[in-house]
């Protein structure tokens, strides 16, 4: 099992290698595509979508001067993300694995479940706050937001359809080249349209309503419990190194102290092929954690009490160990029962109940 595991990571690398290698030689938001004369004889005069970025958050780092948001973009978007035609048999759509009602994870499966019930060999991460991020995946093995979609869509245990009869299939539907025209100004579909309305779609993908930011924003409906509070103060001592800034994440790769599993999943260093990286994973954001069960990049925890359990007791020591997890010669966080306690509790501040129930995110 082990073996036939690692070849499917190593074809999925494969995979996605070659599917930004097809994403680079077109527009893909790295420069601004030129907006074609309108066709049909239409004024083409796209309303802006306004982009919110929280006053407690830090600036992005997308770049939508190359991918101005509309909201006929931003509505193409989301039509091909909950569509099912975009894997081989037409039964899985992005929105199929990446669940509202869990943060845009999947807490159904430890791993992913794509087509013909095949699992792949990680979990899958919530889709959120995707403007703040320069790297995608456990392994950031993609470097760019409007190249995203195409790894999971050519994915043989995802959606397992090659990206070039995807664009078929949206090209020769009598939906999609209307929503074209209105989005881009022309009913042609290009991979670079295709590309950047999915993007346009998870940018609007804003968490940040949540109990703890209307706390830090000092708005109504952010009351914190005693409780809470003094998980704040814990996370703020023991977790923000990594969990950094109200985004909860830094954006790197560590070492967590996770034994390997039998699958052997080496995490950045597949990318990298560096042996510093072995066993390093990004660091996720914490936001709507309580709704993004199971836990850790191959699932192996169901609730937050055994992650934070893992950290107080079950980390284990390799050459790559993160050095925060093993400061003055003591692995782990030191944490009591009552402080694990309270810092649930705080977690579960995170959960942003507007964005889980906005309706502009469900499919139509």
């Amino acid at each position: 099992m082990k073996t036939s595991i690692t070849k499917r990571i190593g074809l999925s690398i494969s995979i996605a290698l070659f599917g930004l290698a097809v994403a680079c030689q077109t527009q893909t938001g790295n420069d601004p595509e030129p907006v074609p004369p309108p066709t049909g004889g239409t004024t083409y005069k796209p309303e802006p979508y306004s982009f919110r970025k929280p006053s407690n958050f830090p600036d992005i780092a997308y770049n939508l001067a190359n991918n101005p948001l509309t909201f006929d973009g931003v509505a193409l978007g989301k039509a091909l993300f909950y569509d099912p035609q975009l894997s081989r048999d037409s039964t899985i759509s992005c929105g199929f694995c990446h669940q509202q009602f869990a943060g845009f994870g999947h807490s159904d499966h430890a791993l992913s479940h794509g087509i013909d019930s095949k699992f792949g060999t990680r979990n899958v991460p919530g889709l959120f706050n995707l403007a703040w991020s320069r790297e995608f995946f456990w392994d950031g093995g993609v470097t760019n937001l409007d190249e995203l979609p195409i790894s999971p869509i050519q994915n043989p245990v995802e959606m397992d359809l090659q990206f070039s009869s995807a664009l078929a299939r949206v090209q020769q539907s009598p939906k999609y080249p209307p929503m074209f025209r209105k989005a881009f100004g022309s009913d042609t579909v290009t991979t670079a349209r295709f590309l950047k309305a999915i993007s346009q779609f998870l940018l609007t993908l804003v968490s940040a309503d949540s109990r703890y930011d209307k706390y830090v924003r000092k708005e109504a409906g952010g009351d914190l419990t005693p409780d809470e509070l003094a998980g704040l103060t814990l996370f703020q001592q023991k977790c923000a190194s990594c969990h950094a800034t109200d985004l909860f994440t830094d954006h790197t790769y560590r070492n967590n102290g996770l034994p390997a599993s039998n699958i052997n999943d080496q995490g950045r260093f597949i990318i990298t092929q560096n042996e510093a990286d072995r066993l390093k994973f990004k660091v996720p954001s914490l936001r709507n954690v309580e709704r993004t069960p199971p836990y850790m990049h191959d699932g192996r925890f169901t609730t937050l009490e055994q992650v934070l359990n893992h950290y107080a007791t079950g980390v284990k020591d390799s050459p790559t160990l993160d050095p925060a997890l093993k400061a003055n010669g003591q692995l782990g966080i030191p944490l009591t029962a009552t402080e694990q306690k309270q810092l649930a509790a705080f977690l579960r501040t995170l959960t942003d109940d507007q964005f889980i129930n906005n309706r502009a995110f469900a499919p139509n």
